[in-house]
């Protein structure tokens, strides 16, 4: 059944609001402290993936997330990799990361002084009533309609985390037949700290 738009803009802050928390009452900075987004630039070739995931993976700690893609010169790649953890032992994993003979250039992508970016698609099961309403809270969080089908819509959404979460957290009224996401990729700010390779 479609959702008032008066209703669905509450429910919207509250989303927004609820995923700025974690479920101890504790603010989005305060998860920073235990947070770490690496971006490496990497030789492109075979192996290099799974030799910086064995650094985590031998600390004991979980890749939160990566993604890789090729650069503007095709030699190299760059990835992002999110993890949760001590920082002292995060600072030791950066230190390990530095010695790999493929890493051409790491940094840690602070919150304040960079840009960080995910993609999302969901897949709704939505037949011709429910479109409506799928369709406004796309609107409102700026999201895309990438394909329609007799009974399902599929919604692209690029941003950062919470928004992401808000909306998946919304769309949860209807029933969820499919979900990717990329995971975050970020550049940090500004040309001052640019890596030039020959």
């Amino acid at each position: 059944m479609p959702i008032p738009i008066m209703q669905l803009t509450n429910r919207i802050m509250v989303a927004m609001i609820n995923n700025n928390t974690n479920g101890c009452g504790k603010g989005v900075g305060s998860m920073m402290d235990d947070r770490i987004v690496l971006s490496l630039l990497v030789d492109n070739t075979a192996g290099v993936l799974a030799r910086v995931a064995g650094l985590f993976s031998r600390r004991g700690y979980n890749i939160e997330s990566l993604t890789v893609g090729v650069t503007a010169d095709p030699r190299y790649s760059r990835m992002t990799v999110v993890s949760l953890g001590d920082q002292t032992v995060l600072e030791q994993i950066k230190n390990q990361l530095n010695k790999l003979e493929d890493v051409r250039d790491i940094k840690e992508l602070k919150p304040d002084r960079s840009v960080y970016r995910e993609l999302m698609m969901v897949k709704i099961r939505a037949n011709a009533a429910d479109r409506q309403s799928v369709s406004a809270i796309s609107n409102i969080f700026r999201a895309t309609i990438v394909d329609v089908g007799k009974d399902s819509l599929t919604v692209m959404l690029t941003g950062d985390q919470s928004k992401l979460d808000a909306l998946v957290n919304l769309l949860e009224d209807y029933e969820i037949l499919e979900l990717a996401r990329t995971g975050l990729t970020g550049l940090e700010r500004g040309s001052d700290d640019v890596r030039y390779l020959p």
